[in-house]
């Protein structure tokens, strides 16, 4: 494959098109297809997943849970082919950004966990598989979903430098780990006074959306 060099264009159009694909609400447009209503006046009222699946609606919540992680994989790899890796890197951030603050929807997004592992699957396969094993060993132990993000998310940087997969994969795993945290930052607080609900529990007070 031809060598590709980082220009002010190839970065201008990484930006530009990961944005905009990571930008797609799927879960408020398949609540809304699907007749689940606006998925924003539903539970957490995020846009993510786990709330679309509040709506009883499994079918709908997959169509989510797909869609946020293929536009995540999708941005990178599209960029990745016309202007080589680090740029499919650049394009990988700019979606998760998008997925977080979505332009169509006042820049309020979800929170980025099946966007985070779209990403991790197109730019390193390995480091996926790592942070997604992560993720279900917390899950399975701890039985909390936010818990078990926050974890994978803060070693998925640890798997890239690990796997020698290189500093483009190094610094986007950092970028998006650190935005991991901040988006749950409730999630964090609900941790540290122990009232964070686990995974199969009835929500006594507001529900919590990992995704």
């Amino acid at each position: 494959m031809p060598e590709h060099h980082l220009t002010f264009l190839s970065v201008s159009v990484a930006l530009i098109v990961g944005y905009l694909l990571g930008s797609i609400p799927f879960g408020l447009l398949a609540a809304k297809v699907g007749g689940a209503g606006d998925i924003r006046q539903i539970g957490s009222g995020n846009i993510g997943a786990t709330n679309v699946l509040r709506t009883g609606r499994k079918d709908l919540a997959a169509i989510t849970l797909l869609g946020d992680a293929g536009k995540g994989a999708v941005a990178v790899m599209l960029i990745w082919t016309f202007f080589g890796r680090e740029c499919g890197a650049v394009a990988g951030g700019a979606a998760f950004l998008g997925h977080l603050f979505p332009v169509w929807l006042g820049f309020k997004g979800g929170k980025g966990v099946a966007t985070f592992y779209g990403v991790l699957l197109a730019v390193s396969w390995p480091v996926f598989l790592l942070a997604g094993a992560t993720w279900l060993a917390m899950a399975a132990i701890l039985r909390m979903s936010s818990l078990a993000s926050l974890t994978a998310a803060a070693f998925a940087p640890l798997f890239a430098f690990a796997l020698h997969a290189g500093t483009s994969v190094i610094i986007l795993a950092v970028f998006m780990a650190v935005l991991v945290f901040i988006r749950h930052k409730d999630n964090i607080r609900r941790l540290l006074k122990n009232e964070e609900p686990r995974i199969g529990a009835k929500k006594a007070a507001a529900p919590t959306d990992p995704a």
